[in-house]
């Protein structure tokens, strides 16, 4: 089985931008809880967040920071069972 990668990524407001996938799955993830750290610090402004691109089939933006498709991927299932996913703590 092939890995879902993210194929458009739009905008919706503050930290939220709506996924597609390659295996159709769709939905808003909330990037907020993953701000965390020095490489996700610039996206806390948040006309820096918007700054963001398709790249390896995920989410990226111009400093390097990226969220990997699977983890956005398991988000997007996860609001649409209307649970709240969040990011792991290691």
């Amino acid at each position: 089985m092939t890995m879902p990668l993210v194929i458009r990524a739009e905008y919706v407001g503050e930290f939220h931008i709506h996924l597609t996938f390659t295996d159709g799955a769709d939905g808003v993830v909330d990037f907020e809880p993953w701000l965390d750290g020095a490489v996700f610090e610039p996206l806390k402004d948040v006309a820096y967040f918007r700054r963001f691109f398709l790249d390896g089939g995920t989410v990226v933006w111009p400093n390097g920071a990226d969220v990997a498709p699977e983890t956005l991927h398991e988000a997007v299932l996860a609001a649409g069972a209307n649970t709240r996913m969040e990011p792991s703590r290691r």
